[in-house]
């Protein structure tokens, strides 16, 4: 990127409760209400970008409790300290392997760490990159693709203008809250996030908890 410090992209910030309250009420009065029955937002930022990242993968396509059990195991492989790109390069597959990744997933986990060491991936130039941007960089690794990248945009980078449309989680819940009789398909939740614009993010959280009322972190 060729962006200096004052071309630095600043997205939109996520507003109080009260104002997001009254932006839903104006345009989606079925969100509007899960808000209200759910209570502010609680979505935190986590800046450790490669371990973000690491659980993105491992989550990828198995359930939030399959998940936690395999990340638990991965993390046991350092000490429980954070993974880092060298940390995991240095790991050999079989090891990982028995934290209980596939051996795609672990084929994943070495290009994202061989990639954050060439520097391909650069998490200091995130801060001047828009959404789309951030996406392209982030699935030139092996086994990332736009659903994981979203998933970073929302959790470490806590971009409120994201609407994961390729999430089951958020189509499920679009189904159930708009009482629809099939589950829609990316281009049917178009509409959903036009209205909640600028705060798809908000929408897609609350998509989530009202399904589950666990607060999933990364």
């Amino acid at each position: 990127m060729s962006e200096t410090k004052s071309q630095k992209y600043i997205p939109h910030k996520f507003p109080s409760h009260k104002t997001i309250q009254n932006h839903f009420n104006k345009r989606d009065k079925a969100m509007a209400k899960i808000i209200k029955q759910v209570g502010p937002i609680q979505l935190r930022q986590n800046k450790k970008y490669f371990f973000v990242l690491c659980r993105s993968i491992i989550s990828q396509q198995i359930s939030v409790k399959a998940a936690d059990a395999i990340m638990s195991r991965f993390m046991k492989l350092f000490l429980n300290q954070n993974p880092t790109p060298q940390r995991v390069h240095e790991t050999p597959d079989s090891k990982i392997r028995e934290a209980g990744l596939s051996k795609q997933k672990v084929a994943y986990m070495k290009d994202l760490s061989e990639k954050f060491l060439n520097k391909s991936i650069n998490p200091r130039k995130f801060q001047f990159m828009k959404n789309e941007e951030v996406i392209e960089n982030l699935t030139q690794v092996y086994g990332v693709g736009r659903w994981t990248a979203e998933m970073f945009l929302i959790f470490s980078l806590g971009r409120p203008d994201i609407f994961p449309v390729g999430d089951l989680g958020v189509r499920i819940a679009i189904q159930k809250i708009y009482k629809l009789e099939t589950q829609p398909s990316a281009k049917d939740l178009k509409p959903y996030g036009e209205k909640w614009t600028p705060f798809e993010t908000v929408g897609t959280w609350y998509c989530w908890r009202s399904l589950n009322p666990k607060i999933v972190a990364y």
